[in-house]
């Protein structure tokens, strides 16, 4: 599966490259959501929208330094809490040493550590290359066709179907990836009639620590994982494959959710250790694939199977 991608999502050029309109209504609604909830956005998103100048992007910058404000002040509330805590251990260290103190020194310590870390983040407004890297359950932009025309809406890279109930999200922590296999059994209400795309530079999987070094478990050791990181030669972005839903219960906010298909590994893959790769589109099927109600279920697998193939590179991520 898939774990995380680099994604290749600067609005303007998915709009120039895709002649889609961007959903503003429907990326002012998330970024407000965010406020007093746990959403995810990509932070490269954020500063997109921030540097923008479309006029749209003004009502949802006010969005973006509310948030900025009110989870600050919650971590600088976080940090100070820890500090005491750490102050008490410290003193108690020095009364009299035990691992109970110990330990709570370390726990603070880690702690404080990760939230001035989190801290700086949520007030940087430089870009980092990680800002684009998208992890489940985050949300980013993705093009559909809403039966009227192409356009790019903000998603969660974890699909629910509508209809199933929200703790699928926890018992089933792998929905951010639709096996091709399983199109038309699981994902039946969504191939063939909801269908999206996202673009993408490189992905990253996990991958069994033995089998990308090309050897069996030696006796007595623990499988561990590693997660690879895989680049296309050359150097392309990548049009892949997804489905989408749109889930709606009363009382709930509707929730946009996708997951990108995966196929059979590429040769490449298959040797590094992992068992799927993204089925990458052809840019010449991707308004087809966007458009599958003007399609027979043959013709969408005949757009995997013409799919496009670069070679990957690897290397173990930072």
């Amino acid at each position: 599966m898939c774990v995380s991608a680099m994604m290749d999502d600067e609005i303007k050029k998915l709009e120039r490259e895709y002649e889609a309109t961007v959903g503003w209504v429907e990326f002012e609604e998330i970024f407000e959501r965010r406020i007093h909830s746990d959403i995810k956005i990509l932070k490269d998103i954020e500063l997109q929208i921030e540097n923008s100048s479309a006029p749209q992007a003004a009502r949802i910058r006010p969005l973006i330094a509310e948030y900025r404000k009110i989870k600050s002040a919650e971590l600088e509330q976080e940090i100070f809490k820890q500090k005491m805590r750490l102050g008490n251990a410290e003193r108690a260290l020095k009364t009299k040493p035990t691992k109970k103190a110990a330990e709570e020194q370390r726990i603070a310590t880690n702690k404080i550590d990760a939230g001035l870390r989190r801290l700086a983040d949520i007030k940087r407004t430089e870009p980092a290359e990680r800002d684009s890297r998208l992890y489940p359950f985050y949300f980013a932009p993705i093009v559909i066709h809403d039966g009227k025309q192409k356009k790019i809406i903000p998603a969660r890279y974890h699909c629910r179907i509508a209809g199933k109930p929200a703790i699928i999200d926890r018992k089933l922590p792998g929905l951010f990836n639709a096996r091709r296999d399983s199109l038309e059994s699981y994902w039946k209400e969504l191939f063939g009639q909801h269908h999206a795309v996202i673009r993408i530079t490189s992905f990253f999987e996990n991958v069994p620590l033995h089998k990308s070094e090309h050897r069996e478990l030696r006796e007595g050791e623990e499988e561990q994982n590693v997660v690879l990181h895989f680049n296309p030669k050359p150097t392309q972005p990548l049009n892949i494959a997804c489905i989408y839903s749109r889930w709606q219960s009363p009382g709930e906010h509707d929730l946009v959710s996708f997951a990108a298909i995966t196929d059979e590994p590429t040769p490449e893959v298959a040797a590094a250790g992992h068992d799927r790769t993204i089925i990458m589109l052809k840019k010449d099927n991707v308004a087809s694939w966007l458009s599958p109600q003007s399609h027979s279920i043959e013709e969408l697998y005949r757009m995997f199977d013409d799919s496009e193939q670069p070679y990957f590179e690897y290397r173990k991520a930072a």
